[in-house]
């Protein structure tokens, strides 16, 4: 996509003087030059022209706002005095990617006095010797070089004004708050879910108790009706047996007796 394009679908129906960021990586300079951007961008704060193809910055309106740009994996080669001029209050510039091999490149750099963070990532300056020191020497203002202080402490993640970093922390700390009331939500749910659980779990508990408690007394009286049958079936035997030995010796004592006759006889 061209960049005059891509530019024209950024703003949203919005004029450009209400645009505060801009971000058209990766579409298409036709010639080179940057295409679409006037000085109507006049509350221009953020610029990203990543990766689209800029040989210079010689069509660079002027942007009196703009504190960060981003101009990496380009082919630029020098003439950065357009940036002193347009941009003076630049306080990050990303150069990474470009064709930027020498010191006297970079001299164009000491107008901007706000500049604090420089990259300058693979490009070919870079493999000079004492690279950094050099860097740290030609632009006294920058504190960061491609990450790093002179003592090699990284930089922070974000160039934000202190303003930006409030509100960052803020923003942080609501989202904490909500992540914390998420959280307990979580919690008291799992605690009513455990309570229930308990709770069936214990009338689940009882009713199997009391119904081995049923159990156990309806064994008891099975126990109980068994002997009693068995003591029963014994006393009809015994019964039995008696009544049997009382017919026997009845009958012999009536034997008995007959021949007590026969010899009175």
């Amino acid at each position: 996509m061209e960049m005059k394009k891509r530019i024209s679908l950024e703003l949203r129906n919005k004029s450009p003087a209400q645009v505060a960021e801009l971000v058209v990586d990766n579409c298409r300079s036709s010639d080179g030059e940057i295409e679409g951007l006037t000085d109507e961008f006049k509350e221009l704060e953020f610029l990203s022209m990543v990766n689209v193809g800029l040989t210079s910055l010689a069509k660079l309106p002027s942007l009196p706002k703009l504190r960060k740009l981003e101009l990496s994996d380009n082919n630029i080669s020098g003439a950065l005095e357009t940036l002193a001029e347009k941009c003076p209050n630049l306080t990050y510039l990303n150069l990474s990617g470009n064709k930027i091999k020498e010191l006297s490149t970079l001299e164009a750099l000491q107008n901007l006095k706000n500049l604090k963070s420089l990259d300058l990532f693979n490009c070919e300056i870079t493999t000079l010797e004492d690279y950094r020191e050099s860097i740290f020497e030609l632009l006294p203002q920058v504190t960061y070089l491609d990450g790093f202080d002179a003592e090699d402490n990284e930089a922070p993640d974000s160039e934000a004004d202190d303003d930006d970093d409030d509100d960052g922390e803020e923003g942080t700390g609501q989202l904490r708050d909500y992540e914390d009331e998420d959280d307990d939500d979580e919690e008291e749910e799992e605690e009513e879910d455990e309570d229930e659980e308990g709770s069936e779990g214990g009338e689940v508990g009882l009713a199997y108790l009391m119904k081995d408690d049923i159990q156990d007394e309806e064994d008891d009286d099975d126990y109980v009706e068994e002997e009693e049958e068995e003591e029963a079936s014994a006393a009809g035997v015994g019964g039995a047996e008696v009544k049997g030995e009382k017919r026997k010796r009845d009958a012999e004592d009536e034997g008995e007796d007959d021949d007590d006759d026969e010899d009175d006889d």
